[in-house]
């Protein structure tokens, strides 16, 4: 989707830098991809932010972060509630960080206030295809067996989340490999498996430590 670029038109230039047809200097142009835009929302990136806001002794820099990108987006009010992101943000409000507190309660605002007053704007949602859902399925439910956890765990979840977005968001070589090299690792290497789960291991570092070219 980066693909597609809005590009500022140029003015055409004189040789003193100055606009010809107007007569005024050059400003400087700037460009912008089109999941920069405040109202494009990828519901991937929705699910992940979730999960990680959700997922037991999350790390306050991995919290930070996630509210930091969500608060850069507004989405429309079905995909609120049909993620419950809504809830995921309302809360940390309370949470007993400052930081992560304030920044849930902005992001909440901001949101709510967007909803009230432009509620019927379009939305553009970027959502991955059926057979990519079904390849990600899979793989979570190898990465719930080596958990020992149920089908639909939610760190199970999170898990496959942050593979597919540390491979580019594309089920490639390395995604698999990544995969399969988290489902020996958590399956086989008990205190690997016990530190994820206690949370003494953030779900970001264990994918990156076990990413896969």
């Amino acid at each position: 989707m980066d693909r597609f670029v809005i590009r500022n038109p140029k003015p055409r230039e004189a040789e003193d830098g100055k606009d010809t047809r107007r007569g005024r200097t050059k400003a400087a142009t700037g460009q912008a991809t089109l999941h920069s835009l405040k109202r494009v929302v990828v519901l991937e990136d929705i699910k992940r932010w979730k999960c990680i806001l959700e997922l037991p002794h999350q790390t306050t820099e991995n919290l930070t972060d996630a509210l930091t990108q969500l608060k850069k987006k507004i989405p429309s009010e079905e995909v609120i509630r049909s993620t419950r992101i809504g809830e995921a943000v309302e809360n940390l409000q309370i949470h007993h960080d400052t930081e992560v507190s304030k920044l849930a309660k902005e992001v909440h605002s901001q949101w709510e206030t967007f909803i009230q007053e432009q509620r019927c704007r379009p939305t553009i949602e970027v959502r991955s295809d059926a057979a990519t859902e079904k390849l990600r399925s899979n793989a979570r439910r190898m990465l719930s067996q080596a958990l020992d956890k149920e089908g639909g765990d939610s760190l199970a979840e999170c898990i496959e989340r942050e593979v597919f977005h540390q491979s580019s968001r594309l089920i490639s070589a390395p995604y698999r490999r990544t995969v399969r090299a988290l489902v020996f690792a958590l399956k086989h290497k008990a205190e690997i498996r016990t530190q994820v789960t206690d949370g003494h291991l953030p779900v970001n570092q264990l994918v990156k430590s076990h990413k896969k070219s």
